[in-house]
């Protein structure tokens, strides 16, 4: 096993249990009741996976799915989902960030005299800690919920990006969808944020519970890699079928539309139409992420009927020809069938000589 490999491998799926467990933690804090630092356990899940994966795989990914964003996202997402709930009743100032600098300086230097007392450095270590936590801990509940949805989001890009890729993804389709993952991620948080803000909204506890689960659902489409990979398919089956053809030519293209329509902008616009609509919610910004929901709907939509379309005349134009329509996600097979009958028709022309040839001499002898 190499040992980029094992290290990259290991250092992401720690990154995703340091983040966990402190999600764990302000829940406890939040909460004030010990019995939620059960959540911790979840992470066990994600130590198996770890075991297995250097085992059986040597550390690399897997072809379409990535157990360890899957198994990091049911670590994180039930902190989240309490704290959103609980929502911050801590009050913030207008200027919080002055404050706690001055405490916390103040703290360091008693902490420092205290130290140089008696017990020396490993002491002083400790003390400086101790108050790193508690000034933590006094940043009020509300910042620090943005903060880990945040740093959850980014988290996801980079851990995707530092785990071991596998022989099924190539880096080129690691970059496209790294980049699509960056604007995912935006547009989740933005999502959350916006919506989460709202007076009206948090005092509709079943709102609140509707708008978790529709984030929720947009969060799965990061452990999957279809939106840069084609499905394999083969060609005799394929001729014969036309959607499964269909499928085979435009996967990628296909499953960036439906992760569009049923999985982030789609559900995105019915929630915010609901809150217009039926709960006579308005405001600028709301307003305008509508709109772009709806402009991403509908250009998505004008997306398959083009691809339909080009598709239809595409199966059209070779039938009528006669000829095969074959899948152009796997030409290493079509070519190498065609490539090997050449070669055979070859060796049979060199073998076998035509008969006008090998006859025209002995005529003119």
């Amino acid at each position: 096993m190499e040992l980029m490999v094992l290290l990259n491998a290991l250092v992401t799926r720690l990154l995703f249990v340091l983040h966990s467990l402190i999600g764990v933690w302000r829940v406890t804090a939040v909460k004030k009741e010990p019995k939620y630092w059960l959540l911790a356990l979840l992470n066990l899940l994600l130590c198996l996976e770890t075991g297995l994966t250097l085992k059986f795989k040597q550390g690399r990914g897997y072809k379409w799915f990535s157990p360890a964003i899957f198994l990091y996202l049911i670590c994180i997402v039930p902190s989240l989902w309490l704290l959103e709930i609980h929502h911050g009743t801590q009050y913030c100032g207008n200027e919080p960030g002055a404050v706690q600098v001055n405490v916390s300086n103040q703290d360091f230097n008693q902490s420092r005299e205290s130290s140089h007392g008696s017990e020396g450095t490993d002491h002083h270590i400790i003390q400086t800690a101790k108050v790193f936590v508690n000034q933590l801990s006094t940043i009020c509940e509300t910042v620090w919920t943005l903060a880990l949805h945040q740093t959850f989001l980014l988290l996801l890009v980079v851990g995707r990006w530092l785990l071991p890729i596998g022989v099924e993804i190539t880096r080129d389709q690691l970059s496209q969808l790294l980049l699509m993952f960056v604007g995912t991620a935006a547009d989740i948080l933005e999502f959350a944020s916006e919506t989460l803000d709202i007076e009206d909204v948090r005092k509709n506890y079943a709102l609140i519970n509707a708008i978790l689960a529709v984030w929720t659902w947009s969060m799965l489409q990061f452990p999957l890699d279809l939106a840069v990979q084609h499905i394999g398919c083969k060609p005799n089956a394929s001729a014969r079928r036309i959607p499964s053809l269909l499928l085979c030519r435009y996967s990628a293209e296909l499953w960036n539309i439906g992760v569009s329509l049923f999985i982030q902008d789609g559900p995105f616009f019915i929630v915010r139409s609901i809150l217009m609509g039926h709960f006579r919610i308005f405001n600028q910004m709301l307003v305008f992420f509508t709109a772009k929901n709806i402009l991403v709907v509908t250009l998505q939509l004008y997306r398959l009927a083009v691809i339909t379309l080009d598709f239809r005349s595409t199966v059209l134009q070779k039938s009528r020809k006669g000829e095969v329509c074959c899948c152009p996600c796997e030409p290493y097979e079509a070519r190498a069938h065609a490539t090997g009958r050449q070669e055979n028709e070859m060796k049979e022309f060199v073998a076998f000589p035509p008969k006008e040839e090998s006859q025209a001499p002995s005529e003119d002898h």
